[in-house]
């Protein structure tokens, strides 16, 4: 069986290196084949001696490469796993954000047929994608790099963030796929229960649920103690979230 790769990329302070290994501890118990575990960071301290460290790469797009301060919003730096070469990086390749549960095997995302599989975004209509967890192979989309590097200024004037334009440059050359609905759910959205409910009965996991996104508010430390981080949102202290997120 093939080894394949886990990527995440850690920058600034928004998440810190408790969420690496944790992640990489989800990996190693629902990943059943080999693979190597990546962060690439601006600050490797902290991070578990069972993770591959390497800086985020410069890719030739100026203001990533200066680290201008709108390449830290919106996700924009997670294009960077797009170089080619990637360090010594070879092969299928599975990108998973920092703030996810896994609370299900993933093999299955090494399974699926596809060049770019990812996330569709669940409150889009168009062929957005949601990029906290998508598979590649590692140098088959440095065209997109290229692109954003001859183009920005209208790149950025087009979409909102990273995902609108890696997904939308990729649906045009007609090379994205999305995962099976089911397997990556959004705790807030599905999750979370609606209305009155939520109030009484705490998160639940969904059918054939996988992987866990925590997009937005709350993070996983914020489930377990029953802090939603909006007003306008209850969620109860989730246990299932502690369970899987170690």
């Amino acid at each position: 069986m093939n080894r394949v790769n886990v990527l995440c990329i850690k920058w600034g302070t928004k998440y810190g290196a408790e969420y690496v290994n944790k992640l990489r501890s989800m990996v190693g118990r629902h990943l059943g084949r080999p693979f190597r575990f990546v962060c690439l960071t601006d600050d490797g301290t902290g991070i578990g001696s069972d993770v591959e460290v390497y800086d985020i790469p410069k890719v030739g797009v100026p203001d990533f490469d200066a680290r201008k301060p709108w390449t830290f919003d919106h996700g924009w730096l997670k294009l960077t796993c797009l170089a080619e070469p990637l360090y010594d990086l070879t092969g299928t390749t599975l990108f998973v954000d920092l703030d996810v549960v896994i609370v299900d095997s993933i093999d299955c995302f090494f399974e699926e047929p596809g060049e770019f599989i990812v996330i569709k975004e669940w409150d889009k209509r168009d062929e957005t994608g949601n990029t906290s967890v998508f598979r590649y192979e590692v140098g088959a989309h440095a065209d997109a790099l290229a692109n954003l590097a001859a183009n920005q200024q209208r790149v950025l004037g087009s979409v909102r963030n990273e995902q609108e334009y890696i997904t939308g440059y990729i649906a045009r050359q007609g090379r994205l796929k999305y995962w099976p609905e089911a397997w990556c759910r959004s705790f807030k959205r599905h999750c979370v229960r609606g209305g009155v409910i939520g109030w009484f009965r705490p998160p639940r996991i969904p059918a054939g649920a996988r992987i866990i996104a925590f997009h937005g508010k709350p993070n996983p430390p914020d489930a377990i103690l029953g802090r939603s981080g909006k007003w306008y949102r209850r969620v109860l202290p989730t246990p299932w979230v502690a369970d899987n997120w170690r």
